[in-house]
């Protein structure tokens, strides 16, 4: 079981790392991993700089009331996203939100990513859905997320970002990189002006099989 301060490294390390990856800019995005026990979740502060982030500016809040348990500053202003995802989804202890360009073009578009790939059915669980446009921060965002997520790890927010879910915090930071590859692919595919081919349906239903995925 890790403690609050190995949850915090993770949380600093995959915050970072996703920094130098550009999957979002300023002090936008925001990452979060529930402890085990399904209690307490340790979250980015609220707009800090990342080149100044440090262990002591991670944040550790109640899952059930967002109240702060540990840290200097506000939570990520998405505590309520981050916690309802965990609360709606069990399975879920990782939360990586970003703005990574060529995701967020697509929700711009409020144009979900199809099943061009085969891999987005082992990371993702299928096409990449949008969700509807909330307000940020609100408890509305965080519900509707939620729904979008029930079977997918990862979906679109309208005129938004992207945000990605996994049973670990490295799971959920490797599907964000999934979410924003996929999104780049299809838009250079589109820019040819070709047509674009999806994954045939009887391959996918075969796929969906071997991985276990409802249909």
């Amino acid at each position: 079981m890790l403690t609050l301060r190995e949850m915090k490294e993770l949380v600093l390390e995959n915050t970072l790392r996703a920094y130098s990856q550009e999957l979002f800019a300023g002090t936008s995005g925001n990452l979060s991993l529930r402890d085990e026990e399904g209690k307490l979740v340790a979250i980015t502060p609220s707009s800090f700089p990342y080149e100044k982030m440090g262990l002591d500016d991670i944040m550790v809040i109640d899952l059930e009331t967002g109240a702060v348990v540990e840290g200097k500053h506000r939570p990520s202003s998405e505590w309520r996203m981050h916690t309802t995802i965990m609360k709606g989804r069990p399975d879920v202890r990782g939360v990586v939100h970003t703005h990574s360009p060529y995701a967020t073009s697509f929700a711009v578009l409020c144009r979900p990513i199809p099943l061009i790939l085969i891999e987005m059915l082992g990371y993702i669980g299928g096409d990449i859905p949008v969700c509807e446009f909330e307000l940020p921060g609100s408890e509305a965002l965080g519900t509707d997320v939620a729904a979008t997520l029930k079977n997918r790890n990862a979906c679109l927010m309208r005129n938004h970002g992207a945000v990605a879910v996994g049973s670990t915090l490295d799971q959920a930071h490797l599907r964000a990189i999934y979410v924003e590859d996929a999104a780049k692919i299809y838009s250079l595919a589109l820019s040819t002006g070709g047509k674009v081919e999806l994954i045939p349906q009887e391959a996918a239903e075969a796929m969906k099989k071997r991985l276990g995925l409802p249909d």
